[in-house]
């Protein structure tokens, strides 16, 4: 049986035959390295947790296209060295993307490692994603095309905690005491000069370093905090270190306030119950109990699924970002999506945030809260199922903690 000749359809099929195949959509797997074992695992299981489930959501609603995102845990033992091994894995298994943040000491060694790889790789480029490691080397003088910071660095934290501190004038006597490592060494340098210029008043009575994760008993360092006569604590401790330390001086009956980076990670509420009520205080991005609740859904969804708070929440801008740079570059391609995320602005669940391109340090407001009696008011939320969460004392605005950097960017194809 014969067919008439249809010219039109004729040419509509040689058309589609020669014309350009759209990009096929792509699974990106984001591989996150960091401590699956040992003290601080918790707190890197919380954040894993944290990205499948905002990358779930992201999947089903098609924030990077059609293009799908998949995070997998690479365990580092808190270890550089271990750090690059694993990151030798993920990349012989085809990993082009890697997220990390616990340990200043490992960004800065996974920084450099990214670096010599991808100029020895080019067309095999890898992204570094990086949610908490806070040294602000990492994006001053140590500052990647490769490398973006999600989190505040520990100056625009200190920063933001300092101008607070500086308005009580019930503060007279402070002591610092931190983890000695890269990360540590900056809380300890910047809490000094900060306070200098903002209360040259106050005197710094005391200054310990301990080594990170490796101190079962801190109430050597509280006996030392007490003999100082301290009325202040500022401490960078995070995860188990922060943990022991808050609960030896709850068994001391240590009356100084504490002012924090990360009194809401996993383990330190529990050990600060009500005894530390209305005198911890920590510096951060995010509360969970904001004005209007913003993300409450999130922190809901993530509650009922994993019975864990969900307080890692520039997982959420990571997600944003990285799913917009894929869809507006319309590609997955490494390059493409880190030229795409330089300057890129996102709403994220604590406002606008910013990309800024000059350094890849983000940008976005701080606030100070104290932790209280959960009210059904503007403390709806509380941590670990203690009763008590944070209540946001001051919202600082992204001008306030921004800070200069002397970062020297060198970019693909300069």
């Amino acid at each position: 049986m014969a067919f008439p000749y249809r010219p039109l359809a004729c040419a509509l099929s040689l058309a589609a035959a020669f014309a350009p195949q759209a990009a096929s959509a792509e699974t990106v797997k984001i591989a996150v390295i960091d401590a699956f074992s040992g003290p601080m695992s918790p707190i890197s299981s919380n954040i894993l947790n944290s990205f499948q489930f905002i990358a779930e959501k992201a999947n089903k609603e098609k924030w990077a296209g059609d293009n799908t995102l998949q995070f997998t845990a690479f365990d580092n033992k808190l270890s550089p060295q271990e750090s690059l091994s694993q990151l030798k894995s993920a990349i012989d298994q085809g990993y082009r993307y890697i997220a990390q943040g616990n340990g200043s000491a490992v960004a800065l060694a996974l920084v450099d490692a990214v670096n010599k790889h991808n100029e020895r790789n080019p067309g095999k480029e890898v992204v570094f994603l990086n949610y908490s490691a806070i040294d602000p080397d990492l994006t001053n003088s140590k500052c990647s095309f490769w490398h973006f910071r999600f989190d505040a660095n520990s100056d625009m934290k200190m920063e933001g905690l300092t101008s607070y501190m500086a308005k009580d004038q019930s503060i007279k006597k402070v002591y610092i005491i931190g983890q000695n490592y890269s990360f540590g060494h900056q809380v300890t340098r910047a809490a000094k000069d900060y306070l200098k210029r903002k209360r040259p008043d106050i005197q710094i009575v005391g200054d310990d370093l301990h080594p990170i994760a490796q101190v079962k008993d801190f109430s050597p360092y509280v006996a030392k905090i007490k003999a100082s006569g301290a009325d202040t604590v500022v401490t960078g401790n995070w995860g188990a270190d922060l943990a022991l330390l808050i609960k030896a001086a709850k068994d001391a009956d240590l009356k100084a306030n504490f002012y924090t980076y990360y009194a809401a990670t996993s383990g330190v509420p529990t050990a600060m119950g009500a005894a530390g009520a209305d005198r911890v205080k920590q510096v951060a991005y995010w509360n969970v109990n904001n004005d209007g609740f913003v993300g409450s859904d999130i922190a809901n969804g993530f509650k009922q699924k994993f019975n864990d708070d969900f307080y890692v929440m520039d997982t959420y801008t990571v997600v944003s970002m990285l799913s917009k740079a894929i869809k507006d570059s319309k590609s997955a391609d490494p390059v493409k999506v880190a030229f795409a995320m330089e300057g890129m602005k996102v709403k994220s669940l604590n406002g606008e945030t910013e990309m800024r391109k000059s350094d890849h340090q983000v940008q976005q407001p701080l606030i100070v809260a104290t932790w209280v009696k959960t009210n059904g008011k503007d403390v709806k939320y509380d941590q670990e199922n203690t009763g008590y969460g944070w209540r946001t004392d001051q919202k600082i605005d992204t001008y306030v903690a921004a800070q200069p950097s002397s970062c020297q960017m060198k970019r693909p194809g300069a």
